[in-house]
């Protein structure tokens, strides 16, 4: 069995201004860490998004999330489970910053999607043996 602990919000520091042009270039970074978890009768992982905005290499938003996932010790996570399990986190961290950014300069502004061609499962899959 998995469970899924609920997202916290770790950090929101917003240093954004309170306006800028309009064809202005907002620069966007997202990073996903993952950490192994370990008890006696468990095993999991706890996977954190990170993500900066910058503009003219000045910063607006640092945003910072994560949650866990606490598995059976008998339960074997292939990759479609495990980015399965990543997709539920980032569709979480999206919907906690659609929320977050009104009244900031990044209310129009989106995450980018999830760039499930970078994750490296093969560096994370042997953490959930």
């Amino acid at each position: 069995m998995i469970e899924q602990t609920a997202l916290v919000v770790t950090e929101w520091k917003y240093y954004g201004p309170d306006d800028f042009p309009d064809d202005a270039a907002i620069s966007e970074n997202t990073l996903l860490d993952v950490m192994k978890k370990r008890a006696p009768t468990k095993k999991g992982i706890a996977c954190r998004f990170s993500t900066y905005f910058s503009l003219n290499n000045k910063d607006i938003l640092t945003y910072v999330a994560d949650n866990s996932y606490v598995i059976d010790l008998d339960d074997v996570i292939d990759k479609k489970e495990l980015l399965s399990m990543i997709r539920n986190t980032y569709n979480e961290f999206k919907e906690r910053f659609d929320l977050r950014k009104l009244g900031t300069v990044l209310q129009d502004i989106t995450l980018k999607p999830l760039e499930e061609n970078k994750i490296h499962f093969e560096s994370i899959l042997p953490m959930l043996v």
